[in-house]
């Protein structure tokens, strides 16, 4: 007579309690393993106060035609700018092929009106001027950097100077027409 296995039988009720203890043995040490990674996988998320400058809320109504405000964005200055008829048609104008990197005004300005760009120029990281009447804002009647030379137009393209690409278009929304939310 060939030696019976040990398992799940009706001659053998020791095989289902041991199957049980097996399964509530497995399920305790899962719940176990998740109570103590949680506390570990959600110290990764982000602070609040990080949450709080992902994304900030700007009134535009207070800003008048012709007129630039710089706010700050996760730590870096915006420079948001109501732009003119001239400055919008200068920028709409530009023959692309001239610039070293081309981009239309459209794909810049989600109304024509309002230019929103962080201001950090892409050579080396410095902040350009040119927002207040009286600065130097180069050639082309936008922002200046005056650590190279570095010159941007009223759509904030480079158009002369070592920096190598536009001022970059932060992602943003308009929530109302006088109200944006950067980030």
């Amino acid at each position: 007579m060939a030696d019976k296995k040990p398992g799940k039988t009706e001659d053998n009720p020791e095989a289902s309690r041991r199957d049980f203890l097996v399964l509530a043995s497995g399920a305790t040490a899962a719940v176990g393993i998740a109570a103590f990674a949680w506390p570990l996988i959600q110290q990764m998320n982000p602070a609040s106060d990080v949450l709080a400058l992902s994304s900030i809320e700007i009134d535009l109504s207070k800003i008048a035609v012709g007129q630039s405000i710089t706010v700050k964005w996760r730590g870096k200055p915006v420079f948001i700018r109501h732009r003119t008829a001239e400055e919008i048609n200068a920028a709409a104008n530009v023959n692309l092929a001239e610039l070293p990197d081309p981009q239309n005004d459209k794909e810049r300005a989600k109304k024509p009106e309002w230019l929103v760009v962080v201001g950090i120029c892409t050579h080396l990281g410095c902040v350009p001027s040119g927002q207040k009447v009286g600065e130097n804002r180069g050639e082309h009647g936008g922002w200046y950097c005056p650590c190279h030379g570095s010159q941007y137009d009223t759509s904030g393209r480079i158009r002369k100077g070592p920096a190598p690409t536009n001022l970059p278009v932060p992602s943003y929304e308009f929530i109302k027409d006088n109200i944006i939310r950067i980030g």
